[in-house]
């Protein structure tokens, strides 16, 4: 039996550990929970927003808002006014989320740096210093795809994929450059 590749096996091992340390936490932290009340001007006393970690049945203005602003007859009248939501949140989901973005993001960086650093060298091998790739003297201002047959020629005759993936995107790259020329040298779009 194969084993799983080195970056999706990290990912499983980095996921099955944050699930770990999340069932070993057991019961909420204390920042998971808290009830927020938003309370508007009055009178005086400008607006302010109050947050305290408390049961949800004891989210309300009397609970939460300390210490209260007013005197003791305003109390009932400051606390209608006040807005009180109970907030939950999971910070085993938003750990969860992180690692897999953070493991996406490095796959991603590891790929970057085999296109830039190992690929190159395998095509050396591979090819030897391959004509596919030319610079901008080689070609030339009439017939930018001067040498398409000759690349077509060799893809059919090496019958691999990489040959032909190479050569569309050989191809690909001198459009691209035709192009290019087209719109800035003589400031025409090609149809």
């Amino acid at each position: 039996m194969a084993a799983p590749p080195l970056p999706w096996g990290l990912m499983g091992a980095l996921l099955a550990l944050a699930l770990l340390v999340g069932t070993a936490a057991g019961e909420k932290n204390s920042e998971d929970v808290r009830c927020k009340c938003i309370c508007p001007p009055y009178k005086e006393h400008a607006g302010d927003i109050f947050s305290r970690n408390v049961s949800q049945k004891d989210c309300d203005c009397l609970h939460v808002v300390e210490p209260m602003p007013v005197p003791g007859p305003d109390v009932e009248a400051y606390c209608l006014r006040c807005e009180c939501k109970y907030e939950e949140r999971s910070s085993e989901t938003i750990k969860i989320t992180i690692i897999i973005y953070l493991s996406i993001l490095g796959l991603l960086l590891l790929y970057m740096v085999y296109l830039t650093m190992v690929e190159p060298i395998l095509k050396r091998r591979l090819f030897g210093h391959s004509q596919l790739i030319q610079s901008d003297e080689d070609i030339g201002d009439h017939q930018p795809f001067a040498n398409a047959h000759d690349v077509l020629a060799r893809s059919r005759s090496r019958a691999n994929m990489l040959n032909k993936v190479e050569y569309a995107q050989q191809r690909w790259k001198l459009q691209v450059q035709e192009q290019r020329k087209s719109v800035f040298d003589r400031h025409v779009v090609l149809s």
